[in-house]
């Protein structure tokens, strides 16, 4: 942890900057009263595992006619469905 106070943090904004990024966290002081803290944001894409293939495996199944047009019908509703109101 390091502290800085508010001069400090205006006059090398860039240099702190990296030090949070570096994964310091940085406590601004008013005196010797903290009054912020500032620290790295944990970035959920670092830690992130790709998921395994096959993880639903059996799961469920696609119908045989998935790939058919769709009914008349059903055409018909989603071509109408913004004109109810």
């Amino acid at each position: 942890m390091i502290q800085i106070n508010l001069d400090e943090i205006q006059r090398d904004t860039s240099s702190f900057l990296k030090l949070i990024q570096e994964g310091n966290i940085l406590v601004i002081v008013e005196g010797d009263r903290p009054i912020a803290e500032i620290k790295p944001i944990q970035s959920s894409t670092s830690s992130k595992q790709l998921r395994p293939f096959g993880l639903c495996a059996g799961e469920f199944v696609v119908p045989d006619d998935f790939n058919e047009p769709l009914p008349d019908e059903i055409i018909h509703q989603f071509e109408t469905a913004g004109n109810c109101c």
